[in-house]
């Protein structure tokens, strides 16, 4: 079984994630792969050609891309593609294709066990078509806004923003076709236990 675990911003699918490794289905156990870990390595292993096409526009905007060792210095970045849909693009056909193969790479190396990808937008790469299932995690917008507030100390306006950007996140992997489950994370842990435990025995 191979399954997406997703959700917006501070619904809490790490946490779940985490629950959900505990349990075995068909007699196998559950590991997992979180994909921001995973973006991290495809933008390392994509920064020469993140340079060839982005080094000249942060020449010009006076944006450092690489520190002194070399390394991509990943939120200048951001901030040379933030809000550039173009430039946004640009840059997820460089290292999605790279994301993609890490994460196949890390379910064929776990063929004999249940695998959990742990991830906000893989609905936009190929791989999702081979997740069994997709675990939605949700919780109410004002949860969220105090979970976000209180785990990444950031300022309320940067917090809605980000939720903002994931507007539309349910209905985008409802249209990819793979099955899915929604999980309101919005009560006890031992309540939430119990909703992860009746979703495997009767999914």
């Amino acid at each position: 079984m191979v399954i997406c675990v997703t959700g917006p911003m501070a619904a809490g699918k790490n946490f779940v994630s985490s629950l959900i490794e505990k349990q075995v289905v068909n007699g196998k156990p559950f590991v997992s792969i979180d994909a921001d870990v995973v973006g991290h390595r495809a933008v390392e292993n994509s920064t020469a050609r993140i340079i060839e096409n982005f080094g000249e526009l942060a020449r010009q905007k006076g944006i450092q891309l690489v520190d002194e060792k070399g390394n991509l210095i990943r939120r200048n970045l951001g901030a040379l593609i933030f809000g550039n849909n173009e430039l946004v693009a640009r840059q997820e056909a460089i290292v999605y294709p790279e994301i993609t193969s890490l994460i196949n790479s890390f379910i064929e190396e776990n063929k004999y066990k249940n695998v959990i990808v742990n991830a906000t937008v893989l609905y936009k790469v190929p791989v999702i078509k081979r997740m069994d299932a997709i675990i939605y995690v949700d919780c109410p917008w004002f949860v969220r806004l105090i979970r976000a507030k209180k785990r990444d100390e950031m300022n309320f306006s940067l917090i809605l923003a980000r939720f903002k950007s994931q507007k539309g996140l349910y209905s985008a992997y409802r249209a990819t076709g793979v099955k899915i489950f929604r999980i309101f994370n919005f009560c006890t842990k031992k309540c939430l236990q119990k909703k992860i435990i009746n979703l495997f025995t009767n999914c």
